[in-house]
């Protein structure tokens, strides 16, 4: 991101400073169309391919080609309709076989809200696929078939989305049409879900009633269903508040490079020097007083820089340039915060959740390297605590290697100190891969558990 300041570069007093609460209203207000990241889950054959393909298919986000390669397509059914699966179900064996394998991504737009769809498959032996996809959503729908009910898939991924700090779940019953549409049955199936909820923490989750097949409460409301309250699903997708589910407090600005733009038609340009990266935490106005680590220099910040020109302030996940009011030496890697109640955790041991992904088993003593937001370190697995029992997240006994698709708790030694934050708190200072040396492959990926102390600005004795 190469960015040409204006002519004009004089600061000026930075503004009042504003609440969380007060940035989330001034982020909808400038940006009403925002995006919603979702993924689908759930057990083999519940349905999720053919949601998605509903759902791009109602709301006409379809191209005429893809429509026409559709209805030309050899998976036709015999009543002549179309198979929205395919439209996700794209790799051969997974027409074959009818199943999900790869996670597959899909973007569509309304006049409310962009969106960007994870599909992602439904067999255990693909869990890691499902992290994968998962990773990033701010919402999370689990399907459940209305014959079979709640099974342990079901509860599998709503551990998965717990685990990975989804704020938001949505239980959709499928196939209510082959159980006569009865509210009873889907009474049932959400009381025996909403059993199972306390051992989750997820605050907001929603229970619908839908035929992904034949579109009933996917993009209209279908009248099949008089009992149920609520908008069809894609209102609700386009309806559910995620404008704070961003960390808007703690400023975490993790350096990606150093913007020097050099211009030759420019010559105002020779003396700037930018800090380019994403806030991956809290609210950045000019004047702040800020924490450069790990040299542990504070200095203010003068200028703030964005695509669209100079802003006054700038908060989570926004893309900027910062200019900071000393000339430091700042480079990749290196972090800024601002000085507020509490500070990222600094260490080189550290303690974290991971899913193993890589056939070649996780063994004790073994080398890494590690890529934490624009840092990458080497780092050895000192220590295999524990394997998770993803159905109940309790922890079993210490287990001498993780295996393809086992979530467990593990601990590492870096070769320098990372700041960091507990991922429940940071999805973004608090995730880490773990990529294989040789071969480049990604094995794992991390999240890390909150630092065992926290503490301000002023207690921290920074090492180089």
């Amino acid at each position: 991101m190469s960015i040409s300041p204006a002519p004009e570069l004089n600061a000026t007093l930075a503004p009042e400073p504003l609440s969380p609460s007060s940035i989330a209203s001034t982020a909808l207000a400038t940006h009403p169309i925002d995006i919603l990241r979702f993924n689908t889950c759930g057990s083999v054959d519940d349905g999720k391919s053919t949601l998605i393909g509903r759902l791009l298919y109602d709301s006409k986000s379809l191209m005429e080609d893809q429509i026409e390669a559709l209805e030309r397509s050899a998976d036709i059914t015999g009543g002549g309709q179309i198979n929205l699966a395919n439209l996700t179900d794209g790799l051969r064996a997974e027409r074959e076989q009818g199943i999900t394998i790869d996670v597959a991504y899909r973007y569509f737009a309304t006049p409310r809200r962009k969106f960007i769809i994870a599909d992602t498959p439904g067999h255990v032996q693909y869990t890691r696929n499902m992290v994968t996809g998962a990773s990033t959503a701010n919402l999370s729908i689990v399907l459940v078939d209305a014959r079979t009910g709640v099974i342990e898939q079901s509860r599998r991924h709503s551990c998965l989305a717990s685990l990975l700090r989804i704020p938001h779940l949505v239980v959709a019953v499928n196939k209510m049409d082959l159980v006569g549409w009865s509210e009873e049955r889907f009474r049932e199936i959400r009381d025996d879900f909403e059993k199972f909820l306390p051992r989750l923490d997820i605050k907001d989750v929603k229970f619908i009633p839908i035929s992904a097949l034949n579109g009933d409460n996917v993009v209209s409301p279908s009248p099949h269903t008089p009992w149920h309250v609520g908008p069809p699903l894609l209102g609700h997708l386009e309806t559910v508040h995620i404008a704070s589910d961003w960390n808007l407090s703690g400023f975490r600005f993790p350096v990606q490079w150093v913007n020097r733009p050099h211009s030759p038609s420019n010559p105002r340009l020779h003396d700037f020097r930018g800090l380019s990266g994403q806030i991956a935490g809290g609210v950045v106005r000019r004047g702040q007083k800020v924490l450069v680590l790990p040299a542990g220099i504070t200095t203010s910040i003068k200028q703030i820089w964005t695509y669209d020109g100079p802003v006054d302030e700038a908060f989570c996940p926004q893309s900027v340039t910062l200019v900071l009011e000393h000339d430091l030496d700042v480079s990749r890697g290196n972090m800024i915060v601002g000085l507020d109640d509490f500070m990222p955790g600094a260490g080189s041991n550290l303690h974290a959740k991971i899913c193993w992904m890589h056939p070649r088993p996780l063994q004790r003593g073994k080398k890494y390297l590690l890529k934490h937001t624009t840092n990458t370190v080497q780092a050895v697995v000192s220590e295999i605590e524990n394997r998770i029992d993803i159905t109940t997240l309790e922890p079993r006994s210490a287990p001498a290697e993780l295996a393809l698709n086992d979530i467990g708790e593990i601990r590492l030694r870096t070769a320098k100190p990372l700041f960091y934050d507990g991922y429940a708190t940071n999805r973004l200072t608090g995730s880490f891969i773990l990529i294989e040396q040789g071969t480049n492959a990604t094995v794992a990926a991390g999240m890390l558990l909150p630092p065992k102390q926290v503490v301000r600005a002023d207690e921290i004795d920074f090492v180089i």
